[in-house]
């Protein structure tokens, strides 16, 4: 994300982060998704190299900042990587460039999953917990604080309620007024960040 140094040598960051105004180090909602693919892709031995040069190409040839949750990627990245290869000779990529099968268990539905994407393709929001829409990431909604998708209040703020009433969830179901299964949601998700 902010570069690293190797050998002495400095080494610039996949992207330019969203929000790089500030001396701070944030992640943006389009920051967080293109990490989760970028990990993906580290997970089944791609090289930093290789996924540095598969993001430009795709940056260049979608028209978008964040090219890896774009929805074109899903259909089109397959040749963005076969380019890649092509262009760098890079034998961790030939798999991906060459077998569709395995480009399809890397980008499969599982990183695409709960994405819910703009006209233009760009992605909106994202619902983290597989097959539930009770959470969700959304940069217009808490500034893309997990947030429980039918109140409007962050997960955060209701576990936190959740350990000072004792982890009573009907006494924070009443507090919030909301039902108790929106608390037990936003305490799984909370949970499972600590795990």
């Amino acid at each position: 994300m902010y570069g690293y140094k190797s050998d002495g040598i400095a080494q610039l960051g996949l992207w330019t982060p969203e929000l790089n105004f500030t001396e701070e180090r944030l992640l943006s909602f389009h920051d967080l998704l293109e990490i989760r693919f970028v990990h993906a892709f580290r997970r089944h031995g791609v090289s930093l190299q290789a996924i540095r040069a598969a993001s430009q190409k795709a940056r260049e040839l979608f028209d978008q900042a964040y090219p890896f949750t774009c929805r074109r990627f899903q259909t089109d990245g397959r040749s963005v990587f076969a380019t890649v290869l092509n262009e760098t000779g890079d034998e961790t990529i030939l798999d991906l460039a060459k077998r569709q099968l395995v480009f399809k268990h890397v980008v499969g539905p599982s990183l695409y999953e709960g994405i819910d994407y703009a006209e233009e393709g760009s992605a909106q929001r994202w619902y983290p917990v597989k097959r539930s829409k009770a959470v969700v990431l959304d940069p217009q909604i808490n500034f893309g604080k997990p947030t429980l998708n039918s109140v409007g209040v962050d997960t955060s703020s209701i576990y936190q309620a959740y350990l000072a009433e004792g982890e009573s969830v009907p006494r924070v179901a009443a507090l919030y007024e909301i039902k108790s299964a929106a608390v037990e949601a936003a305490v799984s998700y909370e949970h499972g960040l600590a795990a």
